[in-house]
């Protein structure tokens, strides 16, 4: 199986280049330290599976990075690996493509057998992501759609309706309409309750 590393922390890159050479049926065959370079090496390189974190410095997220590739060469399948479990990540990246969906904290062993399974197409999944996605089927009423969930973290972020707008290429009458809704699942009123709710319940990365 032949892997790319898209991460933006080289000591990162290289623990995991060493941890994957102990494998005999795992090529490490390129890597990258931001998103647009690990777009282009993934559509020219064509690996198996990306190995991808979420927060890859400035510019194109993971999750962009994930749109784009499985958009322009589906048959290759993303694994992110990444330190960050909140709601709106693992919806927002799982919508855009993501075969699996594993945390840092995981095991060398199980990285391992979610790299196979994600090579043969089957979903790979850390326990609190398939715990996620789970009440996402059994309460579908109540769980975030990817759009509700981009605009969360961006709300989280600081921005206003308009520069959320500008962001998505939507009116500011559309943010509006999803903030209400976003509202409406979390029990609140205001924009600030909206963060405060989100952030207790896991819903947004944690910020400093």
């Amino acid at each position: 199986m032949r892997i790319l590393l898209i991460d933006d922390h080289d000591v990162v890159r290289a623990g995991l280049r060493a941890i994957l050479g102990t494998q005999s049926d795992i090529e490490v065959v390129g890597e990258a330290a931001n998103g647009a370079d690990g777009v282009r090496q993934a559509l020219a390189l064509q690996p198996d599976v990306v190995l991808m974190d979420l927060a890859i410095g400035a510019g194109m997220d993971g999750i962009e990075a994930t749109r784009r590739i499985t958009a322009d060469a589906p048959g290759i399948r993303i694994l992110v690996f990444t330190t960050y479990d909140s709601d709106a990540d693992i919806v927002r990246v799982i919508d855009a493509g993501a075969t699996g969906y594993l945390l840092k904290d995981s095991t060398p062993e199980e990285l391992y057998a979610a790299i196979r399974a994600a090579a043969q197409g089957q979903a790979a999944l850390s326990a609190p992501v398939a715990s996620v996605l789970l009440k996402r089927m059994q309460q579908p009423e109540g769980a975030l759609t990817p759009r509700e969930a981009e605009i969360l973290e961006l709300l989280a972020a600081g921005l206003s309706n308009r520069e959320l707008g500008r962001k998505l290429y939507v009116s500011e009458t559309t943010v509006k309409t999803h903030l209400l809704h976003i509202y409406r699942k979390l029990g609140v009123e205001t924009r600030s309750a909206a963060i405060a709710e989100a952030g207790r319940r896991g819903w947004v990365r944690h910020r400093p």
